[in-house]
């Protein structure tokens, strides 16, 4: 057990846990660190909300979070086309990762991952007390540490990523005991970047700042002076310093951490391949006339849209899905905002238009590889990946074919 300062009342409903006491500001912060898979996390939340003693209650939640533990058919409502069309096709595959790692934990252990959360949430508002969530949004963790990660940091966690959606192995006993130890983000991000600080960063150290700005930001003025947070015991330490020490205004902090690190405004890449393009097709031009120049744009045209067609191809895509994807895998990488793969898969979701049951059938069809092509959500979503590999092949041998041909 740690406590900020000691307990207030000799009856501490949440003696015998690990918890930690901080007073500030008028309000006195009791944060009841927990396992994210244990009956007795749920038992003291459960004892400690019964006990009276707090008029209001926090927990390591963010909204979309709380909705996918409360209401599993929440899915069913969103708009799978504006998703791709605004670029969040990697958070919605992030999402799901984190919901079919929450099953697996489920089946394998017998108690649902956050059932504790759920449980402080759900009693906070059967008694009318204010419930504060104060996690910040797990897709704006993902961008932040993608951020910071580097490329091939990024291209781990990607690879990684794909991999968890298409497993159904056993969570291994390292996992677990982090899980125990308190941070489900931390456990289910270790399988696609182990060892990364950058990683750790964003999913733990920053997430203790943020949580700590959220509830003074949140209790500031609202007329509580009693709050019992329940948050992972990974947490615990680091939350209770930033709450006893920050000097910070909360509001700065939740602005800087809620920010994604740019890169250069300026698309580099996307420059240098142009620039390599026309510069080739110039060169080929003057060396041999519109013929050889022809053909080295025919070298990358058939390259790139033809890999990028076989992705889609490889993701059962319809035949409209495959020739978009073939059209568009040529001209996207000389576009910096735009991917091939958002193309055939906005296609893909037009022509074969996901169902209300898809939606709603979606967290079971995940775990298994043939669900993932059954079900037409998570086609969209393996036709937008596997689209984007096939071009990103294409884009680097085409290049060299055409590097070839010139230094040839």
């Amino acid at each position: 057990m740690t406590a900020s300062e000691p307990a207030p009342h000799d009856d501490n409903p949440v003696a015998g846990q690990p918890h930690a006491v901080v007073e500030r500001d008028g309000v006195r912060y009791t944060l009841l660190g927990t396992a994210h898979v244990s009956k007795a996390s749920v038992d003291a939340v459960d004892a400690a909300i019964a006990s009276g003693r707090y008029d209001a209650v926090a927990v390591e939640l963010d909204p979309q979070r709380l909705q996918s533990l409360t209401d599993p058919d929440a899915l069913a409502g969103l708009d799978l086309v504006k998703v791709l069309r605004e670029g969040r096709a990697a958070m919605f595959a992030a999402n799901l990762a984190l919901a079919a790692y929450q099953r697996r934990l489920a089946e394998q252990l017998g108690i649902e991952p956050g059932a504790e959360l759920r449980r402080a949430a759900e009693l906070a508002r059967a008694r009318g007390l204010p419930l504060y969530l104060v996690d910040r949004d797990v897709g704006l963790t993902f961008r932040r540490a993608s951020a910071r990660l580097g490329w091939w940091g990024r291209a781990k966690l990607g690879g990684g990523l794909v991999a968890s959606l298409f497993t159904d192995e056993a969570v291994g006993d390292h996992d677990i005991e982090k899980l125990k130890q308190g941070d489900l983000l931390e456990a289910s991000f270790s399988e696609f970047a182990a060892d990364s600080p950058a990683l750790y960063d964003s999913v733990i150290a920053e997430r203790d700042r943020y949580m700590a700005a959220r509830l003074r930001e949140a209790t500031a003025g609202a007329g509580v002076r009693e709050v019992l947070a329940v948050v992972g015991a990974g947490h615990l330490q680091g939350l209770a310093r930033h709450l006893r020490e920050s000097g910070e205004a909360p509001a700065q902090v939740r602005a800087e951490l809620e920010t994604v690190p740019e890169g250069s405004k300026i698309p580099w890449f996307t420059l240098a391949l142009a620039a390599f393009l026309l510069g080739g097709f110039a060169w080929g031009v003057w060396q041999g006339g519109l013929a050889v120049g022809g053909e080295l744009m025919l070298y990358w045209v058939l390259l790139t849209g033809t890999l990028g067609a076989v992705g889609c191809a490889l993701a059962g895509g319809h035949p409209l899905s495959i020739l978009a994807a073939f059209l568009a895998s040529p001209l996207t990488p000389l576009h910096p905002a735009l991917a091939s793969g958002t193309v055939s898969a906005i296609v893909e979701a037009w022509v074969r238009k996901p169902t209300y049951a898809d939606f709603l059938s979606l967290r079971d069809d995940v775990q298994t590889l043939r669900g993932w092509y059954r079900n037409r959500v998570a086609r969209v979503l393996v036709n937008f990946f596997l689209t984007s590999l096939g071009t990103a092949l294409g884009v680097w041998l085409g290049g060299a074919r055409m590097l070839g041909r010139l230094l040839g």
